[in-house]
This record gives structure tokens, C-alpha cells and sequence, in this order.
């Protein structure tokens, strides 16, 4: 298994996992996809196994304080669009992440997560900061609110097949976001907000994206 980055090659590929993996979720569209790989085509990863596409991670880079107040998917990724992405921030905002349900337990989750981090640090980013699925808190939801779901996950008393993985990632949980997907059904469109911090992060440069843009911007002068 390996990760590399997502091509206009792909996009076919992604499209019948994606609906494979979210049955009841509408996946990206083709003008979508290459529209992402066109705004920043380094947040772009794929997994492979087999010379097949077996996962996906998606992001774009961001102003965090922006969107620290309560947002949706929709929102805060221009509806699938990218076009929210802004070369000035220090935020790498994880937009997707999905693996063939075929193939789970061969560490594919972690080596996508882990491109992120390798990303994060490469660029000089302060932290990446995502909205995960609570597909387990459907089974829950009469006996208890979202927030209680999230806090019994953090104590172990609960398992959650997203947030417990992020948890073990070394993400930390900063709270939920309502209705961040209205049509998630499985975590009654709720999402637990959630951070990682780059221990690599040099407060004194820029980010590589800031500096690339500052070149632009001095060549067009």
C-alpha cells in the first residue's frame, strides 16, 4: 500500500468508491474534483493497493478564524468547489477522507492521515483542523445528546468507528458542529470538531504557500 497524490486520472475511480463507501450520501461530481485538483492539487491524496484505489484524503488550506464559529461541509468547502481556499492561512482543513470498507484494518486510514501531517509540516501550517462523522451515534441518539455521545467516546465508555480513530491519530475533540451534513443520517448530521497541531510549526516564516504567493505577487509588480 501507498499514497500519492490524486490525478484527473482518478477522478472515475474516486467517484464509484466514494459512492460505494456513502451510499446515502451524494458523492462529489466530476467538476468538483477537478476543480480541487486545480485549486491545490498538494491536499489532494489517493491510497493505492493493487494499482487500485482503495482511499482518498481531501483538503484545502484555510483562515481558521474565519470559520471558528459554527459552519457546514457545504459552506466551508464552497459546496465541494475549493474555492474557500486561501494560500494566506495557517490552517489545513481536512475536507474528506474515505477507504474501501473492503479493505479496513491494513493501516490505510493512518497512512492518509499521515500524508496530511507530512503536508502540515512541509508547508509550515499551524494545525489541521477537520469536522469528523459520528456514524455510531445514530444507534444512541434516543438515549442521549451528541455532546454526551462525544464526552463517553473521549472517556472509552463508547466506540465510534471516526472519532475513535482520530482520537488514536492524536487529534484532539473541540467540540460538535450541528448540522454540519444534513444528509448524514448515521451522525444526525452532526460532527465532532476536532485538531491536530503541527509540533514543527516555525510561528517566525511563512508558510511555503505565502511565500509562493508573495513571489507571484512580485513578479507580477
Amino acid at each position: 500500500m501507498r499514497t500519492r497524490s490524486t490525478t484527473h486520472k482518478d477522478i472515475d475511480e474516486l467517484l464509484r468508491l466514494q459512492k460505494a463507501v456513502y451510499p446515502t450520501i451524494a458523492p462529489w461530481r466530476r467538476d468538483q474534483l477537478a476543480q480541487q485538483l486545480e485549486v491545490f492539487p498538494q491536499g489532494q491524496l489517493v491510497a493505492i493497493v493493487d494499482d487500485r484505489i482503495v482511499g482518498c484524503a481531501s483538503s484545502l488550506v484555510i483562515l481558521w478564524d474565519e470559520w471558528a464559529d459554527e459552519h457546514t461541509w457545504k459552506e466551508i468547502t464552497s459546496a465541494g468547489t475549493f474555492d474557500n481556499h486561501n494560500p494566506n492561512g495557517f490552517t489545513l482543513y481536512g475536507a474528506e477522507v474515505f477507504v474501501d470498507p473492503r479493505v479496513t484494518g491494513r493501516g490505510i486510514g493512518h497512512a492518509l492521515y499521515d500524508g496530511r501531517r507530512a503536508l502540515c509540516r512541509q508547508m509550515n501550517l499551524r494545525r489541521i483542523i477537520a469536522c469528523g462523522r459520528l456514524p455510531g451515534y445514530h444507534k444512541v441518539a434516543a438515549q442521549m445528546p451528541v455532546e454526551l455521545y462525544a464526552k463517553k467516546v473521549l472517556w472509552g465508555d463508547l466506540t465510534d468507528p471516526v472519532l475513535s480513530f482520530q482520537l488514536r491519530e492524536g487529534f484532539r475533540y473541540c467540540g460538535i458542529m450541528y448540522g454540519y451534513i444534513p444528509e448524514d443520517a448515521e451522525s444526525c448530521s452532526h460532527a465532532a470538531l476536532i485538531v491536530w497541531l503541527n509540533p514543527n510549526h516555525n510561528p517566525g516564516k511563512p508558510t511555503t504557500l505565502q511565500e509562493a504567493y508573495d513571489k507571484e505577487q512580485d513578479i507580477e509588480l
